[in-house]
């Protein structure tokens, strides 16, 4: 706003009392202070209001009007409340520092100043804000994108004092804004914290923006949504802008605004979607080759062609990992191997990376209710002859950084199943890759919750072949074996089934078991009699030691 509009407004009660000249000053915001030296709270453009509490004496006035207007305030407001009518020095002062002066009549509060210009200014810029917003809107729809979200979110930053950001459905941070003095990113555990709110508050089907408050401030939580007929085909790989401000006191102008501003990023959002054609197409050629036994040499042609597209200047040839994930929503009425697709390309992502970039290097293909991704992992130069992989991803720290966002959009009738290969280093290895994550996807399935992964590493055990078991044959298996010990325990108090557990894990060492359990060797060994009496096996065999072993881990 202009300082002239303050002199239009009569019911503020101001008088100019020089600097008529200067009166078309933007006004940026206001400052009320009695401070002697207040240039450190100044930014340039402020009406400063003053009760004139600094003044002590007449040369008093030249000091702090040359500051102020030093710091580039727009205007000086001093209240007659103090001293009466305005002294001449400070009147002096303004005019030879070309500082507009305005008195404050008495009955007038700073406050009700304060909350005009305030609303004024804040009309303004969102109403300039508006016409930039919708301007990019038009430029990004018609042509290419004008650098992305985060152009409009340092619009929100510099004219509406807005900090925001745009959060994947597991909170990774694509693009933020940030003030002076506050840097743009959000702490992991924070944003990840929105993400599982956000989803959570869709899934229950309120209307956004969702407001929640965490470390101490209030965010208001805006979907960037797909048009969908169902929102469980979107919800999953959904972005959201997440505003640290409380959205409930906000007029409809600000609120149509930032709706605005999400579509404005939804555009975005669709352009880079249809970017990713070449490397889904990519990924579902070299899934089609390998499932086809195709020889290697050809799929290894193939990935040479997909390696640039997918690390665009890498040198060297990556290893690859094989990342195989379903979704499924009871019914069925939704297909799952789209929503997994989608999900996969924003979860594969290391959450501690910034920006879009990262997820733009994942190939994702689907068939039916599976998605598998092909991810890359470059080879890193030790020296002249030797080069070293990248840890690449790990399925435990997968379900660490997802498991509770992606929960929460579950939660009531989804379920999302992950397996993750071991890293391979050439076309042959491939195929292999793609059957480790597919039988790992299915150890995770047969464990519960609503999200679950499992990786190569769990593989490698027995362990692995007991959710295969039905479950009518385990309970007949356990009883089998389990039940005329627990009856005794019950029924003696003896101990038998700790024992049992105890001697398992103790290799059959009677030393070490008896040791574990604190009794005398003599003892232990009447106890494991007594198992061997009532279930009609032997300890010293080791198919029986098996037997027990599985019974013990499928009870």
């Amino acid at each position: 706003m202009r300082l002239r509009a303050l002199l239009d407004t009569h019911s503020l009660g101001l008088q100019l009392l020089g600097g008529e000249e200067e009166l078309d000053r933007t006004v940026r915001g206001v400052m009320t202070t009695d401070l002697r030296d207040p240039s450190r709270y100044l930014s340039g453009g402020e009406l400063v209001l003053t009760g004139l509490a600094w003044r002590r004496e007449a040369e008093d006035s030249e000091r702090f009007v040359r500051i102020l207007a030093s710091a580039g305030v727009a205007g000086l407001a001093a209240g007659e409340a103090e001293l009466g009518a305005i002294p001449d020095d400070l009147v002096t002062a303004c005019t030879r520092h070309r500082l507009p002066l305005f008195s404050v009549n008495e009955t007038v509060s700073f406050a009700s100043i304060t909350e005009h210009v305030v609303r004024q200014v804040s009309s303004e810029r969102a109403g300039d804000l508006a016409a930039v917003v919708d301007r990019h809107r038009r430029m990004m729809t018609s042509g290419p994108a004008g650098g992305g979200p985060e152009v409009v979110l340092d619009l929100l930053g510099s004219d509406l004092d807005l900090r925001a950001w745009v959060l994947s459905p597991i909170g990774r941070q694509i693009a933020g804004s940030s003030l002076a003095g506050a840097g743009p990113e959000l702490p992991a555990e924070l944003a990840a914290r929105l993400a599982g709110e956000h989803l959570a508050a869709a899934r229950s089907g309120r209307r956004g923006p969702h407001r929640i408050g965490l470390a101490g401030a209030t965010y208001s939580l805006f979907p960037i949504r797909y048009e969908s007929r169902d929102l469980r085909q979107t919800l999953l790989s959904d972005w959201l802008l997440a505003v640290e401000a409380d959205a409930g006191d906000w007029s409809e102008e600000r609120l149509d605004l930032l709706h605005g501003v999400t579509q404005l990023i939804a555009v975005e959002r669709d352009r880079r979607d249809a970017a990713r054609t070449v490397r889904r197409r990519l990924a579902q050629e070299v899934l089609e080759l390998v499932q086809t036994g195709a020889p290697p040499a050809e799929i290894a042609a193939r990935l040479r062609v997909a390696a640039p597209v997918l690390l665009p200047g890498l040198g060297a040839a990556p290893h690859w990992q094989i990342v195989v994930a379903r979704v499924e929503w009871e019914g069925g009425d939704v297909p799952g191997g789209p929503v997994a697709q989608s999900l996969l390309e924003e979860v594969l992502v290391d959450p501690g990376t910034f920006g879009p970039e990262p997820s733009d290097r994942i190939a994702v293909a689907h068939t039916g209710d599976e998605a598998v991704a092909l991810v890359p992992l470059p080879a890193v130069a030790e020296d002249s002859t030797e080069a070293a992989m990248t840890d690449g991803l790990h399925a435990e720290h997968l379900l660490r950084v997802i498991q509770d966002p992606l929960g929460r959009g579950l939660d009531g009738d989804g379920r999302l199943t992950i397996g993750v290969s071991a890293s391979v280093h050439s076309a042959e290895g491939l195929r292999g890759a793609l059957e480790e994550a597919r039988h790992a996807r299915r150890v995770a399935a047969a464990r519960p919750g609503r999200v679950c992964a499992a990786g190569h590493e769990e593989l490698a055990s027995h362990v692995l072949l007991l959710p295969f078991v039905p479950d009518d044959v385990r309970r007949a298996f356990t009883a089998r074996l389990l039940d005329p010990l627990r009856d005794y325990d019950r029924r003696h108090r003896a101990e038998l089934i700790p024992t049992l557990e105890a001697f398992l894990d103790c290799d059959g060492s009677w030393t070490r078991c008896a040791t574990r359990l604190h009794l005398h060797v003599n003892t232990l060994r009447y106890r494991v009699g007594r198992i061997e009496q009532l279930t009609g096996r032997d300890l010293s065999r080791l198919e029986d030691k098996l037997d027990f072993f599985l019974a013990l881990r499928m009870s």
